[in-house]
């Protein structure tokens, strides 16, 4: 009988054991895998932040438009290098290399020039971009071209339809500010007299409409479309030119000629 009340108490104690060890090993378990699932949140946030971009890509896209309509036609004209160091130049441009791989088939049609897919609007493509090409952004230098935005008038091509805010005197010094650096260091005054007259074209066009005061207007000199009116009459007015210059010279030709026929004498050589 003793025998068997030690065999039932020795029982008793494995099963209470067993009771507690259990909660334990699974709160244990529990714990252990909690910690795998942070880490491995937390190594998807970090790849997520590895390529996270704080730079508008619509507005780096009104900046772009905006150089190349009211500024590139100059700047061609006087057959003009910007340097990289400019913070116009293309290089500057963080989305430059994905907006060149945009092809628009037709209204409704955008295709992605690194893997073919097609897309309704170009809204779709810039998503795909975001979420399918996003390491091929060059994000290892600050360029963003959208900080340039407040010297180049971006919001008039965004939104022309917009009602015109009140002016900020605070922001129209430091727009102002900003404009004038990208004079200097864009078209350095000392490189010669093309970099000469691009810095004032540039302050013309762009610098001197941040005032409050209702001074110059923005992009003043015309764009893209004036530039090749004025290409275009400069070509027919030196055609014209050249024209008349021939027609003179071949009448000045004839004149001489029959002077010189008028006064001849029989047995006298003519030179021409």
């Amino acid at each position: 009988m003793g025998r068997a009340t030690e065999i039932v108490s020795i029982l008793i104690l494995i099963a209470l054991s067993l009771q507690r060890a259990l909660p334990i090993s699974s709160f244990s378990y529990t714990t252990q895998g909690f910690e795998e699932s942070a880490a491995s949140r937390n190594l998807k946030q970090e790849r997520d932040h590895a390529h996270e971009v704080h730079c508008s890509r619509e507005r780096s896209r009104a900046a772009w438009k905006v150089i190349e309509e009211y500024l590139m036609p100059f700047v061609e004209q006087e057959l003009y290098q910007i340097s990289s160091s400019c913070k116009l130049h293309p290089d500057n441009d963080l989305f430059r290399d994905q907006e060149q791989h945009k092809i628009h088939v037709d209204t409704n049609e955008w295709q992605c020039g690194y893997c073919k897919k097609s897309f309704f609007a170009e809204k779709f493509l810039d998503q795909h971009f975001d979420n399918r090409h996003n390491n091929l952004l060059n994000v290892s230098h600050s360029k963003c071209l959208a900080d340039l935005c407040g010297a180049l008038h971006c919001d008039l091509v965004m939104n022309s339809r917009a009602p015109k805010a009140k002016c900020n005197p605070v922001a129209a010094v430091r727009n102002r500010h900003l404009c004038e650096s990208l004079a200097d260091s864009c078209f350095p005054v000392n490189r010669g007299p093309s970099a000469s007259r691009l810095h004032e074209i540039f302050l013309h066009q762009f610098c001197d409409a941040h005032t409050c005061s209702g001074g110059g207007k923005p992009f003043s000199r015309g764009g893209l479309d004036n530039a090749l009116l004025v290409q275009g009459v400069t070509i027919c007015l030196t055609k014209k030119l050249l024209e008349q210059m021939y027609s003179f010279q071949e009448n000045l030709k004839d004149q001489m000629s029959n002077a010189l026929m008028t006064n001849w004498l029989p047995g006298e050589r003519i030179y021409f």
